[in-house]
């Protein structure tokens, strides 16, 4: 398998920002965005479509011996990916509503999977310049393109606050009902809400605690900020606690999870009647 190592991430650092360039291009250059629904009534842009092919062109071109799963690839079958040792896991754009919406909380998300685990992820944030990364055993950055890289890790809980971070869009009733648990525990909840993958990143820099989703997500919305979550020091988990894993069979549905930052907290005990 592939050995990571700086150079790899920052080639995939600097894929991830070509195809970045290539969505703001479509992005200004017209505030109605074309778009069309896939068969799960999910809705795609040409800026999808645009950034798919930068990023498979390139990781194709520079890693010619890793497959590449993108969300955009029309789907490929289990018992074709079964045996993959490793493969990249992408997801061109995430966030399409948000960019249709011009929230400006869209991403590129570039993961590299090894054994069913997240061990690289890139997670660009176009509109602002800037992005995620971080890597198995070479810790996370916040990177502002054209700027040295800061180191991020996540912090401990505190007793006195907890940030929750969750969507805009999913699962508002159960983080509700979560939220009101919580609530037991500590002297106070502050709860944010944001789109895309930058959840993930927000707990990475030690901005929120926890992330609950409680609602359906793909293999290729999670994998890259997971792998920059753990990297900076969290944990991915379902809502069994296990570790949240990929390419595990023909469905590309996550469970339902939870992304921690403070891995020594006892969450079980805070979320077990939320679970069982």
């Amino acid at each position: 398998m592939q050995t990571i190592n700086y150079r790899m991430l920052k080639s995939v650092l600097a894929i991830a920002t070509q195809a970045g360039q290539a969505i703001l291009e479509i992005y200004k250059a017209s505030e109605e965005v074309e778009i069309e629904l896939k068969s799960d009534d999910s809705p795609v842009t040409a800026a999808d479509h645009a950034a798919h092919r930068v990023i498979v062109n390139a990781l194709t071109a520079q890693y010619p011996s890793i497959p590449v799963f993108s969300e955009e690839s029309g789907g490929i079958a289990f018992e074709d990916r079964k045996a993959w040792p490793e493969f990249w896991l992408v997801d061109p754009l995430d966030g399409t509503k948000e960019f249709i919406n011009r929230t400006g909380e869209f991403t590129v998300n570039i993961a590299l999977i090894q054994n069913g685990e997240p061990v690289l992820g890139v997670v660009s944030v176009p509109l602002k310049g800037q992005a995620f990364v971080g890597a198995q055993g070479m810790g996370a950055y916040k990177v502002q393109i054209g700027h040295p890289w800061l180191p991020i890790k996540t912090r401990d809980m505190a007793k006195e606050r907890l940030v929750v971070v969750g969507s805009r869009r999913h699962g508002a009733q159960a983080l509700d009902a979560l939220l009101e648990k919580l609530g037991q525990h500590f002297e106070s909840i502050e709860s944010t809400n944001m789109g895309s993958s930058l959840k993930f990143c927000l707990i990475a820099e030690g901005k929120a605690d926890i992330y609950p989703r409680l609602a359906l997500t793909s293999e290729w919305d999670t994998a890259a900020a997971q792998a920059v979550l753990m990297a900076a020091g969290g944990v991915v988990l379902d809502v069994d606690f296990n570790p949240l894993r990929y390419n595990k069979g023909e469905s590309v549905l996550n469970p339902f999870f939870y992304a921690f930052g403070d891995t020594n907290a006892d969450w079980s005990e805070l979320l077990v009647t939320e679970t069982a």
